[in-house]
């Protein structure tokens, strides 16, 4: 129990000291996330009104596959992105192994799907009058989009932000493609599990104590979102 209150205490020390490692670890991996995030947003926004909005061949194959994909296990995301990042494989020559840019597209992986499915989910889930009063009204087809993107906001923006859960929290696929390199790809979750490995447990705390509050306030920022969103299809 006695290094267990100690731990604690060393933990918020390098907190309250604002330890120059501990803070490096933690831009270090909101930057990787946030970035992520962003370039999944820019794909997965377009890819997830398209499918809600268009009718085409084969478009229930195409939502299956994506509902499918949210479950993507980190380690074979990891495993894939290895084998096309390393020497041998077809993008080796970029470099990009063990960088933070290869994290990145780790993570954008992961959280692809996640926007794509519940942006698709939010976009559907609009009334179908907004739709037929704005092609009444001789809105143009991008208008009429943006008209429903605009009402299943609140929809999105939870997606986006439960894909930031799952990306900030991960650990398999950045582990593999990142290599946990001190300084450099070591990122929160990466950490936790070293420094518990080797017995240092005042770093891991106090990253774990970042992530415990980083879930804190994704869970209350939802639940705000969410009332909103309910609140404005009650009005």
């Amino acid at each position: 129990m006695g290094y267990l209150l100690k731990g604690f205490r060393e933990a918020f020390g390098l907190m309250l000291h604002l330890n120059p490692e501990l803070l490096g670890i933690i831009v270090l991996s909101l930057t990787v996330s946030c970035t992520a995030l962003l370039i999944a947003t820019a794909f997965g926004l377009p890819l997830g009104a398209l499918v809600g909005l268009k009718r085409f061949p084969a478009k229930g194959v195409v939502i299956s596959a994506i509902n499918s994909f949210m479950g993507l296990p980190p380690v074979v995301a990891g495993l894939f992105i290895y084998l096309m990042l390393s020497r041998s494989g077809p993008f080796g020559f970029m470099g990009l192994l063990y960088t933070p840019s290869a994290m990145i597209i780790a993570q954008t992986v992961l959280a692809f799907p996640i926007i794509t499915a519940l942006c698709h989910s939010a976009i559907v889930s609009v009334d179908p009058v907004i739709r037929q009063a704005s092609a009444t009204l001789g809105a143009t087809p991008l208008q009429v989009t943006a008209a429903v993107i605009r009402e299943a906001r609140y929809g999105i923006m939870s997606g986006v932000m439960a894909a930031f859960g799952r990306v900030i929290a991960e650990v398999g696929a950045i582990l593999i493609v990142g290599g946990n390199i001190a300084g450099y790809t070591r990122v929160m979750t990466t950490t936790i599990a070293l420094e518990t490995d080797k017995g240092n447990f005042e770093l891991a705390i106090a990253l774990g104590i970042v992530l415990l509050a980083l879930s804190l306030l994704l869970n209350l920022g939802l639940h705000v979102i969410q009332r909103k969103g309910m609140r404005g299809a009650g009005g």
